[in-house]
């Protein structure tokens, strides 16, 4: 198994505004002890040290990227908003959406976050390696057209899917979104298309608090081909399993992807700030082992994970390591600190066949 890691040092030193939890400053709040956004380049950082730590880098392919173009841009954001971006950037930084700050040089930072994204979709596609990683920052599953929000500055994922398309190196494509919040960037760009099916699993009403509904399926030639997923906090390990046997992977098998790309968030892990789930670092080995032998079935094995969210310094490298190691069959673990104590907080088996409900509900809504 050849498992390619992208990843760059200039992505690390994109900065936010001066934010406590996810609100400006206004006086009253004392700032976060690192100063800037709760999305800070310690989670990836540390991610990326971990790999270092246990050696598991040496069973992946490192590597970086060049930046996203700007034709690759334009396919997916307006002439308008990329100037309006660049200017900005240039000029000391600034805001441009909704909680998206970034200081200067935050236009190249954001283009090379989408250029991670496509180089590892291309290696994918190409044939080079059998699956990869992109640990892409800033991230951008949030990312309308034409408004940047949630962190998020380029609509990375889509970024990279619209190169492929308009290349051929693709048809169909499939995105599992699992970060804990919707992706509604995503769906909002590829909503009535049939060339790109989307799936988001995420917290009910967290964030966007107004988007994410499991009856918004899509319009025109896209509809039935978006699927959101709406998981009650608390929800844990076994819903989250659940959720991806009954509903991700039927939906995949219906679609017939020639690849699988998972906008990949470690935000519904049990300690993260923003959310409220009940993850751990094996619920997202398990469900990267669930979509890899989908893969396998469907499409030759091409996957690609693409980094979004996940606030826990302490938690998102162990996460992440989970995941690379399965992506990459390596026998390099790091061992979860925590997976007891998580292990101790899951559901009740009373709650958790009320949680397995709601996807009865959701599966026959869906099929």
């Amino acid at each position: 198994m050849s498992t390619a890691f992208f990843w760059d040092e200039r992505c690390f030193w994109h900065g936010g505004g001066n934010y406590a939890f996810t609100l400006p400053l206004g006086g009253l709040v004392q700032p976060l002890a690192a100063g800037g956004l709760p999305e800070s380049p310690e989670t990836k950082r540390r991610l990326k040290n971990l790999l270092d730590v246990t050696g598991l880098i040496h069973d992946l392919k490192p590597k970086s990227a060049p930046e996203a173009t700007w034709d690759d841009l334009a396919r997916v954001h307006p002439d308008a908003f990329l100037r309006k971006f660049k200017d900005l950037s240039d000029n000391g930084g600034g805001e441009v959406g909704l909680r998206t700050p970034f200081a200067q040089g935050g236009f190249e930072a954001a283009t090379l976050s989408a250029g991670l994204a496509k180089g590892a979709l291309f290696d994918v596609l190409k044939g080079r390696v059998d699956n990869a990683y992109a640990l892409s920052r800033p991230p951008g599953h949030h990312c309308l057209p034409d408004f940047p929000n949630g962190f998020c500055l380029l609509a990375n994922i889509a970024i990279a899917v619209e190169a492929a398309l308009a290349e051929g190196l693709t048809e169909r494509v499939a995105v599992i979104d699992w970060d804990v919040h919707h992706g509604n960037g995503t769906e909002a760009i590829f909503y009535d298309r049939d060339d790109v099916l989307t799936i988001s699993l995420h917290q009910e009403h967290n964030y966007p608090v107004d988007t994410g509904d499991a009856e918004d399926r899509g319009v025109g030639a896209g509809e039935g081909y978006n699927m959101n997923i709406p998981l009650p906090p608390g929800g844990g390990h076994a819903l989250y399993l659940d959720a991806m046997d009954r509903l991700v992977l039927p939906a995949l098998a219906q679609y017939q992807p020639d690849v699988i790309i998972i906008a990949c968030g470690y935000d519904a892990a049990a300690i993260d700030p923003l959310s409220r789930m009940l993850a751990t670092a094996e619920t997202f080995r398990a469900m990267t082992e669930q979509v890899m032998e989908a893969a396998d079935n469907l499409c030759d094995g091409r996957l690609v994970q693409v980094h979004e969210g996940g606030y826990s310094e302490v938690y998102v490298p162990f996460c992440g390591h989970a995941v690379l190691q399965q992506m990459s069959g390596s026998g390099i673990a790091a061992p979860d600190p925590l997976a007891e104590t998580f292990e101790a907080r899951q559901p009740s088996q009373r709650l958790q066949r009320l949680h397995g409900s709601f996807i009865d509900e959701l599966e026959t809504l869906f099929f």
